[in-house]
C-alpha cells in the first residue's frame, strides 16, 4: 500500500538533504580520504582532506547518522569518536568504474538546483533552459552515471549483440558516437577495439573538451569533434554509430536519425540506448518511472524546449515512439536487442 503523502514528502525531504551530503562527500574528497577503511577522528579527516575540523565534525556525524559511514563507539566524546567507510560502500560513493556506483546522481541534482529559477521562468513563457546552464555539476554527473555502463557493458555485452560489428572493429572498422558527452562510450570502443577508427561527435564545447582530456589520460585513440550531427555524413561512412541516452534529449531526433542513417556504410547499424520505461502510460509509475519523469520535468524538457521547433519528448520515451521516429527516418528495421542494459532499452537501426 501507499505511504500516505506527507510521509513521502518528508522522506522525499530527508534524501534531498542526504544527497546534499553525499555531494560534499564527493566534491570535497572526503569519501576518498576514508577509502582505505581505516577510522579516522575529526581532526584526522579534516587534515586528510584540507577542510576546516568544524565542518569535518558535522558531515561525519550526519554520515553517521544516515547509516552511510560506521561510527565505532558512539558514546565517545565527539573529539575521540572514529568514523569509517564501509567495504561495502565503496563502490557506491568512490569508486567510478563500480555498476553501483550512484553518488553522481547527487552532482546531477546539484546542476538542477543551480537553474530551477530559470525553469521556473521557462514553464511561464514556453521556452527552455539551455543545457550548458546546468553548468558542470550536471556534465560530470551524467558522465559519471553513466561511465560504469559505457566502459564495461558496451564493449563486452552490447557492440557483440550487433551481427558482425565487432567482428569488424576488431579488424579495423569505423565507428562515431554521437552525443558522445565526456567520451566514456568512445574511449572504451577504442580501448577494446585498437584497431577500429573512433569518432566522438557532440554540440557542447566544454564535454569535448572534457572527453579529450579523458583520452589523453586513458591513452585512447579517439578523434573529438565539436560539430553538428549533419556533419557526421561527410565523415562517413561507418560500421556502426552509438547513440547512447541521446535520443530522448533532442530537439529534432528525426533530423539526427537521418544524419547518422546517412554516416552509415552498406550493412551498418544504429545502436540506440534509450530509458528502460513502461510501455505505455500509467499512474501511480514503478521507481523508474517515477524517476524518469523527475529528471523530465526539471532538466531534460527544458533543454529539449530551449530550441525550438522542438519534438519536447521529455525523458519517457517509449518504445513505439522510438520506433516511430526510426521509421520517419527512414530505417527500415528496428530490433530490441535481448541483453541487460541495467536503466537502458537497447535497439538495433538498419536501414
Amino acid at each position: 500500500m501507499t505511504a500516505p503523502l506527507d510521509a513521502r514528502v518528508l522522506r522525499s525531504a530527508i534524501g534531498a538533504l542526504e544527497l546534499f551530503g553525499l555531494y560534499l562527500g564527493d566534491r570535497l574528497g572526503l569519501y576518498a580520504a576514508l577509502r582505505d577503511g581505516k577510522a579516522v577522528t575529526v581532526d584526522e579527516l579534516a587534515t586528510r582532506a584540507g577542510i576546516h575540523p568544524r565542518y569535518a565534525r558535522e558531515w561525519l556525524e550526519q554520515q553517521a547518522v544516515a547509516g552511510v559511514l560506521a561510527v565505532d563507539d558512539p558514546s565517545a566524546a565527539a573529539e575521540a569518536r572514529r568514523f569509517r567507510l564501509p567495504a561495502a560502500h565503496v563502490g557506491v560513493l568512490v569508486d567510478a568504474d563500480d555498476p553501483a556506483h550512484l553518488a553522481p546522481l547527487a552532482r546531477m541534482a546539484a546542476g538542477i538546483g543551480r537553474v530551477l529559477e530559470e525553469v521556473v521562468a521557462a514553464y511561464r513563457s514556453g521556452g527552455g533552459v539551455p543545457y550548458a546552464r546546468y553548468g558542470a555539476d550536471f556534465r560530470h554527473g551524467q558522465g559519471g552515471i553513466n561511465r560504469p555502463a559505457f566502459r564495461k557493458n558496451l564493449v563486452e555485452d552490447w557492440l557483440p549483440a550487433l551481427s558482425g560489428v565487432a567482428e569488424r572493429l576488431a579488424s579495423g572498422g569505423r565507428v562515431a558516437d554521437l552525443g558522445c558527452g565526456q567520451g566514456w562510450a568512445a574511449i572504451a570502443v577504442a580501448k577494446a577495439f585498437p584497431a577500429a577508427e573512433v569518432w566522438g561527435v557532440d554540440t557542447d564545447p566544454a564535454s569535448i573538451e572534457d572527453a579529450r582530456k579523458e583520452a589523453g589520460l586513458a591513452g585512447a585513440r579517439v578523434r573529438f569533434e565539436c560539430v553538428d550531427a549533419a556533419a557526421l555524413a561527410s565523415h562517413g561512412p561507418f560500421d556502426a554509430v552509438l547513440l547512447l541516452e541521446v535520443l530522448h534529449d533532442l530537439a529534432r531526433p528525426v533530423e539526427v536519425l537521418r544524419a547518422a542513417r546517412r554516416a552509415l556504410g552498406d550493412d551498418g547499424v544504429l545502436l540506440v540506448a534509450d530509458e528502460k520505461v513502461a510501455p505505455a502510460f500509467a499512474a501511480p509509475g514503478d521507481e523508474l518511472e517515477r524517476m524518469m519523469y523527475g529528471w523530465s520535468i526539471v532538466h531534460c524538457l527544458p533543454t529539449q524546449m530551449a530550441e525550438q521547433p522542438s519534438a519536447a519528448l521529455g525523458t519517457v520515451l517509449r518504445e513505439d515512439t522510438l520506433r516511430a521516429l526510426a521509421a520517419e527516418a527512414g530505417f527500415r528495421a528496428v530490433r530490441t536487442l535481448d541483453v541487460d542494459g541495467g536503466f537502458f532499452r537497447l535497439y538495433e537501426l538498419r536501414s
